[in-house]
């Protein structure tokens, strides 16, 4: 099968091409790009989403009612793509134009719509996802972070783990245990000024600012903040899910890493070795699987199909990053050690590649009962 873009894709692309190179600073590289959570990436996320959203790019595929142009998913992956290869200029706010726009479009009450979907098509406001706890990571079921009910809404007791931008955002989405049965779960739109959040940056190999812990003592929250019916946010939460896992183009980034550390090997006359250039040649394979497998769930976004193909692409998305971070470590070493701090951004944000949005593992089970059939524990 061959595939090309249209022509007015081509055009599109070389619209969102032309903006961001005009748009950002001549220091970007420099001063901004080296860490989506860092403070001076997230700072100026909130000067760079508004120009996307003033230019109608932040968005278009959304509808036109909630501040998006009527365009389509392929609109949104070939701005992905774009703005990865700049390191994400939008900093954690696609998170909110991704996924947590769309759950909303689907499960929020017409209230929260008008509150948030606006906000995040404004490209003001940067959002975190309270999913994981120390316990309940691949096994959501698991968490133990509470919402009770209150003669106003619910008081929230918990806390939760891996919160990218959590330091710097408005919003948490959050997951929490409304009754006693195993997947009596919610979804609770949450300020992260309200009382009793406490966020604690924790240090590693991951960039600068990007995890956080988030503990909730007696977080207070009116009825409004549920999404969704009470104890039945799985819905809720897979529809969020299926886009995360393939909202973040890892293959276009990926890629683009590969080509520097090749530049930098050919500047140093090592990539003659056969060696080297079949172990960077497997990458951009599995780099282009990753993209078609994309490109394919896109398609079925469109037609409306429900398939395990979003699992399938997050594995081969994951392992050709995998293969990428022991290249840099075997033959760009220096990466971490004041070398190419593109290459150290990536190895380092792509540490929990195999994690986000679902565990290697888990993908390997959704695959296994939902695409082949099989029974639970073989």
């Amino acid at each position: 099968m061959e595939f090309a873009w249209s022509n007015e894709q081509d055009a599109y692309r070389r619209r969102v091409s032309s903006f961001i190179e005009r748009t950002l600073p001549k220091d970007w590289w420099t001063n901004y790009a080296h860490g989506i959570g860092t403070d001076a990436q997230l700072f100026y996320s909130k000067i760079f989403c508004p120009a996307l959203a003033e230019e109608g790019l932040l968005v278009p595929q959304w509808p036109k009612e909630y501040g998006g142009a009527d365009g389509n998913p392929w609109q949104q992956f070939i701005l992905a793509e774009e703005m990865w290869s700049w390191n994400e200029p939008r900093g954690g706010q696609y998170m909110g134009v991704n996924w947590i726009g769309p759950a909303l479009m689907r499960y929020g009450t017409q209230a929260q719509k008008d509150e948030h979907l606006t906000r995040i098509a404004s490209g003001n406001v940067t959002w975190s996802q309270g999913f994981s706890e120390p316990q309940a990571g691949t096994d959501l079921a698991a968490l133990k972070t509470r919402a009770e009910r209150t003669n106003s809404g619910f008081k929230i007791n918990g806390m939760k783990i891996w919160t990218s931008y959590a330091r710097r955002a408005d919003w948490i989405f959050l997951l929490a245990r409304t009754g006693p049965e195993r997947k009596s779960i919610s979804c609770f739109l949450v300020p992260m000024t309200s009382p009793g959040i406490k966020v604690v940056p924790f240090p590693g190999l991951v960039e600068e600012g990007h995890l956080n812990e988030v503990y909730f003592d007696d977080v207070e929250v009116p009825e409004s903040a549920l999404v969704g019916e009470e104890s039945k946010g799985w819905d809720v939460i897979r529809h969020a899910l299926n886009y995360e896992r393939v909202g973040l183009p890892r293959y276009h980034w990926a890629r683009r890493t590969l080509d520097t550390a090749v530049a930098q090997l050919k500047k140093e006359g090592r990539f003659s070795d056969p060696i080297v250039r079949a172990a960077a040649g497997r990458i951009v394979a599995k780099c282009e699987a990753a993209r078609l497998l994309t490109y394919l769930v896109v398609h079925q976004r469109i037609t409306g199909e429900d398939t395990v193909d979003p699992n399938v692409q997050r594995l081969t998305a994951a392992e050709a990053c995998l293969d990428l971070m022991s290249f840099l470590m075997e033959y760009t070493p220096d990466c971490l050690a004041g070398g190419d701090p593109m290459l150290e951004n990536f190895y380092r944000s792509q540490i929990a590649a195999t994690i986000a949005a679902g565990t290697y593992e888990l993908q390997l089970d959704l695959i296994a009962q939902r695409g082949l059939g099989l029974p639970r524990g073989h």
